[in-house]
């Protein structure tokens, strides 16, 4: 069964849940972490309220974060590799959880790639 749809650089994938979803590995940090789930796609509900110049839209008419040349969520504070509208951050942003299963694979895969 697709526990949920997540979206890398633009391309949906199905993700097949796991036996390991409900853990979560308290050594994984967002201080410590190259701001990873900041490159996955954001699809935004009516209900979250982001400043106009974050939003953008997909190939389908969704409203989703904007992205930077770079790939990365506009709202990124690339200095200190933060969210710059924390409180303002979409629903789906707010629902990530560090060091959750979706977060160690995200981090993982980024590990892989080639500098």
């Amino acid at each position: 069964m697709n526990a949920r749809i997540k979206s890398t650089a633009g391309t949906a994938v199905s993700y097949e849940s796991r036996p390991d979803d409900h853990v979560v590995d308290r050594t994984v940090s967002c201080s410590r972490c190259d701001a990873v789930c900041c490159r996955l796609t954001v699809v935004l509900l009516s209900a979250d309220d982001v400043p106009a110049q974050f939003v953008g839209h997909d190939e389908r008419g969704l409203r989703v974060m904007a992205r930077g040349a770079d790939g990365w969520c506009s709202a990124l504070d690339h200095e200190r590799m933060c969210c710059g509208i924390y409180e303002q951050r979409p629903s789906i942003c707010r629902k990530f959880a560090m060091g959750s299963a979706y977060c160690r694979d995200e981090r993982a895969k980024y590990m892989l790639e080639p500098a």
